[in-house]
């Protein structure tokens, strides 16, 4: 087999193959086998049907063009490994010569890898924000935590914002109660706008046993997105009653004996998030920086691919478990769909660039990924995805995803180095020692980060 390769651009090649015909023997054998057990011809019996008489009622042509089919992944993959090609996607196939018992010829045409250089990274420098907790900050974590203690209890007065009603609900649309627009014992916090539109001026100053009408646009259900008539009924209000913030209360919302310890330990752990969130911010921003540093071609076919994936992952996951349709959802974000393309686009670039890039740090910086970082990867992702352990282990190897696994980690073991390489100031110009940092992420978490541009997580949620 002889083979030549030809640039078109930076990110295609095409491949020049010809095969003598004598390496189609093993091939030629296959088709003739297998059209042996799919034929019938009488006098022969199944399975033992001569080459010659299969040529002469069936066609020498079928039996080419199978041994043909059957050969060319084969050759392909040949042809690949010899030029040392890294190829993305399926090629596109064309056989330019077919002599029968003497030669087979065929182009094929793939989009490559593109050949990057990684320049010195040492010199990025980043500024992130200050880890700086506030009383206000402590306040209000003591506050939430409170809140989960507080008790509600009947009383027999108007509803107020913050009370706690029980509703009956009756949604009309065009006149005509719906199917599913009836709800009792619905109960609802006046002001956490976790209900309709429209609800919390209805039910504010009714007592129990008082009733209001108002016109909402349902969220959900038969008639999503119409405008309703809502009758709503008032069958209980509770008012929520906070427990007391002392000593006793710290004793039983936590493990510890006074309200001072109990507000301590509240601003060691805002303290850890915040920390947590600013060496996070800082693998954002080195990846912004390291990106700017490097030229990288995007192939044209994979980054439609990526952006078909991105749309489709968005519109029949995301958007479908809220009940919401790209229409609506560019409505409540106040994008056009030339906006969202256009952000969909450059997301696909950044997220295409972002692996290129990380892998060939890997390569480059000699990275291996050991199975206590892979197990460690996987329990974070079992985790995000709301499997077990056990669960997630199993799909990812009987999809064969292992690999896609191995290379995540990688990328995130490549982003670190470049974060450690990498000068971190906060706001206030002090430099920032994230190996000092109590709550660092690890390379898992690197890896997360950069997985989050690879595949777009977090950069289009809905409703973000």
């Amino acid at each position: 087999m002889k083979s030549a390769v030809e640039n078109l651009n930076p990110t295609r090649v095409r491949l020049t193959v010809e095969v003598p015909f004598e390496e189609l023997k093993a091939s030629l054998d296959a088709a003739y086998k297998k059209i042996n057990q799919q034929v019938t011809v009488k006098g022969f019996r199944k399975g033992k049907i001569p080459a010659r008489v299969i040529d002469q009622r069936f066609g020498r042509g079928a039996v080419l063009e199978e041994a043909v089919n059957d050969a060319l992944p084969k050759l392909y993959t040949e042809a690949v490994n010899e030029a040392e090609l890294n190829p993305l996607g399926q090629p596109e196939v064309d056989i330019t010569e077919l002599k029968d018992g003497e030669t087979l010829a065929f182009t094929a045409e793939v989009d490559v890898r593109p050949e990057i250089e990684i320049p010195d990274y040492s010199g990025i420098e980043v500024t992130v924000d200050a880890v700086e907790v506030t009383d206000e900050d402590v306040e209000k974590s003591v506050e939430q935590l409170r809140e989960r203690f507080a008790s509600t209890n009947p009383v027999e007065r108007a509803a107020a914002e913050g009370d706690v009603v029980t509703l009956d609900l009756e949604a009309k649309v065009d006149g005509e109660v719906l199917p599913d627009g009836v709800a009792e014992g619905v109960s609802y916090t006046i002001g956490s706008g976790e209900l309709l539109e429209g609800i919390d001026e209805a039910v504010t100053g009714l007592e129990a046993g008082g009733e209001a009408t108002f016109t909402s646009q349902l969220k959900g259900g038969s008639a999503e997105g119409k405008d309703a008539e809502v009758s709503v009924k008032v069958t209980a209000v509770t008012a929520k009653e906070l427990p007391e913030l002392d000593d006793d209360f710290a004793q039983m919302a936590s493990e510890f004996d006074t309200l001072e310890e109990l507000k301590a330990d509240s601003r060691k752990r805002l303290a850890n998030m915040k920390q947590y969130d600013q060496a996070t911010q800082a693998q954002e921003r080195v990846l912004e920086k390291l990106l700017e540093l490097v030229e990288v071609p995007v192939p044209e076919k994979l980054l439609e691919d990526e952006i078909n994936t991105r749309k489709h992952n968005l519109v029949n996951h995301q958007l479908g478990q809220m009940g919401l349709d790209l229409a609506k959802y560019l409505e409540i974000q106040g994008k056009t769909e030339e906006e969202f393309d256009a952000e969909t686009k450059e997301q696909a670039v950044k997220g295409i660039k972002t692996q290129f890039v990380l892998d060939e740090l890997v390569n480059k910086e000699k990275l291996n990924v050991n199975q206590e970082e892979l197990t460690e990867h996987l329990m974070r992702r079992a985790q995000s995805s709301g499997m077990s352990p056990d669960q997630f282990a199993q799909a990812v190897v009987e999809g064969g995803q292992v690999p896609m696994l191995v290379g995540e980690v990688a990328r995130g073991k490549a982003l670190a180095v470049v974060v450690e390489a990498a000068k971190v100031l906060d706001t206030n110009g002090e430099v920032v020692d994230l190996e000092d940092e109590e709550e660092e992420p690890s390379d898992g978490a690197a890896a997360e980060t950069a997985e989050a541009v690879v595949e777009g997580d977090g950069e289009e949620k809905a409703g973000a």
